[in-house]
């Protein structure tokens, strides 16, 4: 059985259907890329799944490791191993990054364990430390309010981390590459190639093929009108990046 099974999703927002019969598998161990026009309903479909407030199902299944989470509440979707990396993440005033993840880490433990104690805090702090080299991270970022004040790749880096810290099975990553010059992008995606491996399943949503360059995907999906209308290999994504959307289109108006 996939990992994540997404079966004739529809999804309004005050009352306007945005996802209109979506189906997708996502198997643990793949990368797969979602691409489009703008305004497709590529974030839609990533809010939806985690669960947020202002986005109706109206129709549709969606099992993760075979159990239904149009049932859960968010926070229960992310204990149980299910991740979100933001477009565009809030700032927090407050609460520091590493307290932030902590308390992420300690609930998603007592979850699987109920009488976890949670993560030691020198074991924590070492651990961290290890994923802030990865990301070429200064240690001293983790005392920072979260988002507070940060850059746009200091937040699509921080975002990244929390995935490396909280482990998650299914990662959706939403335009991760969203306003990061080349080298940030370069530093996130390696974040990403580093966590990539059999036990996690990466939902990629991009609007450009440029972050493809440094993620190379197992599968490309198209997205139009609320569902996916072409999927492939690689190579799809370069023909988006060549010839654009609008030969998709046509395909799709031809056949219906």
């Amino acid at each position: 059985m996939s990992q994540l099974e997404i079966r004739n999703l529809h999804v309004s927002i005050e009352g306007k259907e945005i996802l209109k019969g979506l189906s997708l598998d996502l198997p643990k161990g793949e990368v797969h890329a979602i691409m489009g026009p703008n305004g497709t309903g590529k974030s839609t479909l990533a809010y939806a799944l985690m669960g947020h407030p202002s986005y109706e199902v109206t129709e549709g299944e969606v099992f993760f490791n075979g159990e239904n989470i149009l049932e859960m509440e968010p926070d229960e979707r992310s204990r149980a191993g299910l991740f979100l990396a933001f477009q565009y993440p809030v700032a927090i005033p407050g609460v520091t990054v590493a307290n932030f993840i902590r308390t992420a880490v300690n609930a998603r433990r007592r979850a699987l364990n109920p009488d976890d104690k949670g993560v030691p805090l020198l074991e924590f702090r070492k651990e961290m430390k290890a994923k802030m080299d990865m990301l070429k991270m200064d240690h001293a970022f983790g005392g920072r309010y979260l988002n507070e004040g940060f850059s746009g790749g200091e937040k699509k880096r921080a975002e990244i981390l929390q995935m490396a810290m909280l482990k998650p099975e299914i990662a959706v990553l939403d335009e991760t590459d969203s306003g990061l010059d080349i080298d940030a992008l370069k530093i996130v995606s390696e974040g990403v190639n580093t966590l990539r491996g059999k036990d996690i399943g990466v939902l990629l949503i991009t609007h450009y093929q440029r972050i493809l360059n440094y993620i190379q995907p197992d599968v490309v999906h198209v997205m139009m009108d609320g569902r996916i209308v072409e999927s492939g290999g690689k190579e799809l994504a370069l023909q988006l990046e060549d010839q654009g959307y609008e030969w998709v289109r046509e395909k799709v108006n031809s056949a219906a």
